[in-house]
């Protein structure tokens, strides 16, 4: 991986995907005591950065393999960004998603047009299930985050930030990253390592799935002892990809981790200081941000919100601490 991949990526995503704002409010500066700089990826199109990953993966596919169709696996937001790339190439889609998922996004990733496919994360693997249909039917398996192109698409996230907080007077400062199996990390990691090197990358993740943090503390890859139950289901994986870990071990911070409080207290922050709406999995960042800055160094704090497909039963139970 380098950066001429995501710059690539780039220029097939441009008008396509939307450069989200760079925000920053008094409100948020005060909770923190620095400044605090939020990169709103829950305005990305179909609601999470998922979908730059999702245009690059389809729009980098031959004739051929469109034609055929493309398999992915997600708890929601990869499923809907695939999904609607894949509507718009032309190409079917079958996606394979957890029947635990929040049903909002079930509903959605059928919406696009995709053929879903539920399975029981707890006693499935989801992998086996994806490698076997796209066997059997001839399907491009498009990863959530260990593929390439995906990596690359999540990297523009990346390119975006570091123009941003330059125009905003910023050049060094932790950027916390909502981390799952590490796609999007590492993909703003390389960005920032070519385009704006004061910037470090930090992954940021929920207490009792914090793999990414206890595998670079480490050195190799840790395994979460549970694989479902959690409130932030969009970044539940077992352990960091093998294409992102190396990535994020060379580049990367040390790993911060946040309780399910947290993360819900972050999503009503937002939505009080930002009028954003995050899920929780998108806002462990911004919980980091504000609840952990003893962890954090310098004047000010870049972070993602990376989705804000959320179930209304949640979003209440966020609403709450307001």
């Amino acid at each position: 991986m380098d950066i001429t991949r995501i710059t690539n990526a780039a220029s097939r995503i441009a008008g396509q995907a939307r450069v989200t704002p760079l925000l920053e409010s008094h409100g948020l500066n005060a909770i923190a005591g620095r400044r605090v700089l939020v990169k709103a990826e829950c305005l990305q199109v179909t609601g999470s950065f998922k979908f730059r990953g999702g245009w690059a993966a389809v729009s980098a596919l031959n004739d051929a393999q469109r034609t055929a169709g493309v398999i992915a696996y997600s708890s929601g937001n990869h499923a809907q960004g695939v999904a609607l790339a894949a509507r718009e190439h032309g190409a079917p889609a079958v996606i394979i998603m957890p029947s635990d998922a929040p049903a909002a996004k079930i509903a959605a990733t059928r919406a696009l047009g995709a053929e879903v496919v539920l399975y029981d994360r707890a006693s499935e693997s989801r992998e086996e299930i994806g490698d076997r249909i796209a066997s059997d039917r001839g399907l491009t398996l498009i990863r959530p985050f260990d593929e390439p192109e995906v990596i690359a698409g999540q990297g523009t996230c990346g390119l975006e930030i570091a123009s941003q907080a330059a125009e905003m007077g910023v050049s060094e400062a932790d950027v916390l990253v909502c981390c799952g199996g590490g796609g999007l990390t590492a993909g703003i990691a390389l960005s920032c390592e070519a385009k704006a090197p004061g910037l470090r990358v930090r992954p940021v993740e929920p207490e009792g799935y914090d793999d990414t943090a206890r595998s670079l503390a480490s050195g190799q890859h840790e395994v979460n002892a549970a694989s479902a139950g959690g409130l932030c289901d969009a970044i539940l994986t077992p352990s960091p990809g093998a294409l992102t870990f190396p990535i994020m071990q060379r580049l990367c911070g040390p790993g911060l981790v946040v309780s399910e409080e947290q993360a819900l207290r972050a999503m009503a922050a937002a939505f009080a200081h930002l009028n954003l709406v995050a899920e929780p999995g998108g806002a462990v960042a911004l919980a980091a941000a504000l609840f952990h800055g003893n962890q954090i160094k310098g004047d000010a704090v870049i972070c993602t919100i990376s989705g804000g497909n959320v179930d209304p039963e949640i979003f209440k139970r966020a609403l709450d601490f307001l």
